[in-house]
């Protein structure tokens, strides 16, 4: 029982899920129905659910059925109007295509030219587009040219000026074309090209200034030593101060604004081509002959292209490697002065073209760097000039090198740097060149002594008298009351000698000249120097003289007499120092002159070699005689020995008669010796008995 009610439960749960199945089957597009359908195959009821299918398509068939034959009359009415209408249609289907062919033909040149106006249009837009797109490109193309023609003039810095403004202005507008992306590849190796070309003038510009800088050089001593004469005319005596031409002056001639734009900072020599001054034009200016736009233009380039400290770099290290070729001198650059002048052109020419360089440049060199390469330069040209002047045997050579040094000095003071060392090697160099003087003077010494006579100067007029006395100072007024012709008692070789003496005192106060030194440091050096020269080179050629073999007594008597008048000079060169200098002899440390020792010590010599030459012509005169000693004639006839031994000695003898008073050649020999003569021939021409035997 409870079973049926079970089913019955269960069969109207079916019945109503298949009703509801079907109800959603028909309000359900046929499309979405897949679901709905699959439940059903899920379920158990399959058989059941398509009976109640089936029962439900006959009951839609019946209605529609019934649909039909409510509305068939209604069908068939609207069917033959439907017939109707499609004749009627087709008529005006006909007529719409006439009049559509029609429309054709007569419209098809109108469509002709609407499409030529549609070309047109589109022509005329495409127009203005590229006409607006032309707007954005020609900029960009005439930038482009306008770089291209900037380096290919060389016009680099502009050139790189242009780069940047097309870079950042014009290529941004035009980014998405594709030459633009070609520009905007390219501009890294236009910048490389740029900074190649750069460095190429650069180069060449170092290049140049190198092989140059004697030229330059040479224009800046020339400058300073026209302000020297310069200033020597204002002053009207020579310049013993340090007075120098001042920083500003020296930089009025070069202070010329360098635009990068100018037709000369467009060129890339680094040396103008200057033609030969003549030594009265005006000497151009050392930096009137230097381009430096290329340095200029360089340094731009590589700030702009942020590597401004590569090219500092580079261009110190560059200068550093031309300073050191620079101050090494030739090997035979002592032989002449142009050796000398050619090294220090190539200094000032370096110096002075780094010098414009610091003051035109913000930052490519520093003073630093320049005291560091001064400070090597001098070390080095300091040491060269001590080993190449020692080879130096030419007095006048080193004068001349002492004043292209000092020449050289004083341009470098000029641009500021500091030269006291270059001052105190020319102490050095003045104790060399005195003693080239003296090896000179020696020689000069030897030959007036060699060449000299040995005998009084005659003078037979006024003017003669008045030429030696002039180069001499000799004053006798016994010798000046006697009438011509007439001699002096001393031979030629005394005022030669004598101006000679003046000579090398004038050669030592020429080097002293532009050093800077004292009055009283002049006054010392020049009487040391002529110390040493009396006491060591005119006594040694005194000696030499003195102690040759074949020298008379004649000779030696002359000597003495002339040392003691060249003895009695020494205070006349005593004042003539003092008259040049300006230093009176009283001053504290003022050396006095050893002239009175020097001819004393000559004139001993002489004496003693009269005693000794005298001695060995008595022996050889007894010696070389030939006498009868065994004779028997005892008369009042002198022998033949007392003769000739007589007359030997009266010629000797008389040759003392001359000589002036001395320590050890006495006085009263002079008037002695004709007594002992007046004796020696009264008792030869008396009965002087000679005895046999022979004298010893």
């Amino acid at each position: 029982m409870e079973r049926g009610k079970m089913a019955e439960a269960e069969s109207l749960e079916t019945a109503a899920e298949h009703e509801r199945i079907l109800r959603e089957i028909e309000s359900t597009d046929t499309a979405c129905i897949g679901p709905t359908l699959r439940s059903v195959y899920d379920g158990e009821e399959h058989g059941r659910f398509m009976e109640k299918l089936e029962t439900r398509i006959r009951n839609h068939d019946r209605e529609i059925e019934k649909m039909c034959n409510f509305h068939y009359q209604g069908f068939v009415d609207s069917i033959t109007e439907l017939l109707k209408v499609r004749g009627e249609a087709q008529k005006l289907k006909n007529q719409v295509t006439d009049t559509n062919r029609k429309l054709q033909h007569e419209g098809k040149e109108l469509v002709i030219a609407m499409e030529e106006l549609k070309q047109c249009r589109l022509q005329q837009r495409n127009i203005s587009a590229t006409v607006d797109k032309l707007m954005l490109c020609l900029p960009v193309l005439e930038m482009y040219s306008k770089l291209r023609d900037q380096m290919k003039t060389k016009r680099h810095y502009p050139a790189l000026k242009t780069l940047e403004h097309l870079e950042h202005t014009y290529l941004p507008q035009v980014s998405h074309y594709r030459f633009c992306k070609v520009m905007v590849d390219n501009i890294p190796k236009l910048r490389e090209e740029i900074k190649d070309v750069s460095m190429s003038d650069l180069k060449d510009f170092l290049e140049s200034i190198r092989k140059h800088s004697d030229k330059i050089g040479e224009t800046a001593m020339k400058q300073a030593q026209q302000q020297r004469n310069l200033d020597n005319i204002v002053l009207q005596q020579p310049r013993i101060g340090s007075k120098r031409k001042s920083k500003k002056d020296a930089y009025i001639i070069f202070d010329t604004e360098i635009e990068s734009t100018s037709p000369k900072s467009e060129q890339d020599s680094g040396i103008l081509d200057v033609e030969d001054e003549e030594d009265d034009e005006e000497v151009p200016g050392a930096q009137d002959l230097v381009d430096f736009s290329p340095v200029y233009r360089c340094l731009h380039i590589y700030s702009v292209l942020g590597a401004r400290e590569t090219f500092e770099n580079y261009y110190r290290k560059q200068r550093r490697k031309q300073a050191r070729l620079v101050l090494q001198p030739p090997s035979n650059m002592h032989e002449t002065l142009d050796g000398y002048r050619k090294y220090f052109n190539q200094i000032v020419g370096f110096f002075v073209v780094e010098d414009h360089i610091l003051h035109t440049t913000q930052g490519l060199v520093n003073r630093a760097y320049i005291d560091e390469l001064w400070e090597m330069a001098l070390s080095k040209t300091i040491a060269a000039l001590r080993t190449h002047s020692s080879y130096c045997s030419d007095p006048n050579l080193v004068l001349d090198l002492k004043n292209l040094i000092v020449l050289f000095a004083d341009t470098l003071q000029v641009y500021g740097f500091p030269v006291n060392q270059l001052f105190d090697m020319l102490l050095e160099i003045r104790d060399q060149y005195s003693e080239t003087l003296l090896k000179k003077w020696a020689g000069i010494f030897r030959n007036i002594l060699d060449s000299d006579n040995y005998s009084p100067i005659p003078v037979t007029s006024e003017e003669m008298y008045k030429k030696v006395v002039g180069q001499f100072p000799f004053q006798d007024t016994e010798l000046e009351k006697q009438p011509f012709p007439k001699k002096f008692p001393f031979s030629e070789f005394v005022p030669k000698v004598y101006n000679q003496i003046k000579e090398f005192i004038y050669a030592c106060l020429k080097f002293s000249e532009d050093l800077h030194l004292s009055s009283t440091e002049v006054d010392d050096m020049i009487r040391k120097s002529t110390n040493l020269l009396l006491t060591r080179t005119l006594s040694n050629s005194l000696q030499n003289v003195i102690k040759r073999k074949n020298i008379g007594l004649t000779e030696l008597v002359q000597i003495i007499i002339n040392t003691t008048h060249l003895e009695k000079s020494c205070k006349y060169l005593e004042e003539f120092i003092t008259n040049i200098t300006n230093v009176l002899p009283e001053t504290v440390h003022t050396t006095k002159l050893y002239g009175t020792t020097t001819f004393k010590d000559a004139r001993h010599a002489a004496e003693e070699e009269i005693y000794t030459n005298l001695n060995q012509k008595i022996d050889q005169f007894l010696q070389l005689a030939d006498y009868d000693w065994m004779t028997g004639d005892l008369g009042n006839k002198a022998s033949d020995y007392l003769v000739d031994l007589i007359a030997f000695l009266r010629s000797t003898f008389a040759v003392f008669t001359h000589l002036p008073v001395s320590d050890s050649f006495p006085g009263w020999l002079r008037w002695l010796t004709p007594v002992i003569l007046a004796l020696w021939e009264a008792e030869a021409g008396g009965s002087l008995e000679v005895r046999s035997s022979r004298p010893a």
